[in-house]
Parts: C-alpha cells; structure tokens; sequence
C-alpha cells in the first residue's frame, strides 16, 4: 500500500526487501524499534527523518506533504 501511495504521488523511493537483505533488519529495528514492515523513512529538505511504521496515511501523507 505505501509503494502504491508514493507511486500514485509519482514520488521516488528505494524499496529494500529484509527477505534479500537481511543485513538490513538491525537498521529497521533501529529506526523504527520494531521488525514490523513496511518501515518508510522520509528525509526531509532539511535532512531530518521521519519514521512511519506499518500503513498509516496519517502520517505518511502530511510526512511526504
């Protein structure tokens, strides 16, 4: 649902499948403080990140606003 969302907005994103990279878990733990996926982080223009864990518009949509 949220590579749909971000499509649909024809933003870009990097998809990471934990199932291919499983190096890559500690990083969504650490971001998000749970294995719970999707894990979107959104940067921000000022670099700043925002976590949003699981499907939830809203957060994702004021976050990529």
């Amino acid at each position: 649902m949220v590579k749909k969302y971000l499509g649909a907005k024809g933003m870009n994103y990097e998809e990471v499948n934990l199932d291919e990279h499983p190096q890559r878990q500690a990083e969504a733990l650490e971001l998000s403080g749970a294995l719970t996926v999707p894990v979107t982080v959104v940067t921000k223009q000022d670099e700043s990140k925002e976590v949003i864990v699981g499907y939830n518009l809203a957060k994702l949509a004021p976050a990529v606003a």
